[in-house]
């Protein structure tokens, strides 16, 4: 049997950094998580054990501190740019940088204190490559939302193993996690950001669904709607399941107002939308 080196990257994964930024008696934080993933010329690493063309992962988790240092952390995507081009662009055997940044928000309650917020995380993907080709994916993770209302499950296969009832009238929650790529250069990708995040919510908000499949084809139409920047959207939306809990035995009705939030199993719905003049994602998704 003959075998071969298949494709292969190896990197720092999760270095945690906090930049403070103090500005006289106001301070700023930015919060956030960096992995960095370097592929090239690295074959005699694998099959002979000749590490002359490997930059260790621990200069790879240096030069994130270091970086944080000499440039700041401005919007993760930057940042995340201006690492990957540098793997890419001072070392001659790294032909492919990826690097993913998460960013937790903080909330400020003083000059120099803050809360940490509970909310979504921010998160972004750069890819570079020695051909000079880039690609920036943005987005976001345990956004939760729910609507009260306004949300049916009816008109679905019925088979010998089904027992789940038709529904007008249920309780429709998710915690989405939604990434979506850019066609170039963006302005500032914290206004899109923003205005990504609004498109999602409102779309969330303001479609009487029929399923969760319903609700995420509206919420990546919106976001594509909103954002001319973007091209195309990847939603991940598992269903929070609230079943209305029978109280009859204890001589109680219940119109759809106690519920029992299950944890697991859920359903799990994922969908891609995108612009029908969108390019080629390239490496974009990897």
């Amino acid at each position: 049997m003959t075998v071969k080196l298949g494709a292969n990257r190896y990197g720092k994964a999760e270095t945690r950094l906090v930049r403070v930024v103090r500005d006289g008696p106001v301070h700023h934080i930015k919060d956030v998580n960096v992995s960095t993933a370097l592929s090239g010329d690295m074959e005699a690493a694998h099959l002979t054990g000749d590490n002359a063309a490997v930059l260790p992962t621990d200069s790879q988790k240096n030069t994130v501190f270091a970086f944080a240092r000499e440039h700041g952390v401005a919007e993760i995507e930057a940042f995340a740019l201006l690492l990957a081009r540098h793997f890419v662009e001072t070392r001659p055997t790294v032909h492919h940088a990826r690097v993913e940044v998460d960013e937790y928000a903080w909330k400020r309650r003083g000059p120099h204190s803050f809360v940490r917020d509970g909310g979504e995380v921010r998160t972004c993907v750069v890819h570079h490559d020695r051909d000079g080709r880039t690609t920036v994916v943005s987005g976001l993770k345990d956004l939760v939302v729910l609507n009260s209302t306004g949300s049916e499950f009816h008109g679905y296969i019925v088979d010998p193993y089904t027992t789940l009832q038709p529904a007008d009238d249920r309780v429709l929650a998710t915690a989405v996690a939604a990434r979506w790529r850019h066609t170039g250069d963006t302005p500032s990708y914290a206004k899109s950001y923003e205005q990504v995040r609004e498109a999602l919510l409102e779309a969330f908000a303001g479609t009487h669904s029929l399923s969760l499949q319903q609700t995420l084809y509206a919420m990546g139409e919106r976001a594509l709607t909103t954002c001319p920047e973007i091209c195309e959207v990847r939603l991940s939306l598992p269903n929070k399941h609230h079943f209305a809990v029978d109280l009859s035995p204890f001589g109680l009705d219940n119109d759809n107002e106690v519920f029992h939030a299950a944890d697991r199993p859920y359903g799990l719905i994922e969908g891609d939308v995108l612009r029908e003049d969108a390019p080629d994602a390239g490496f974009a998704w990897e």
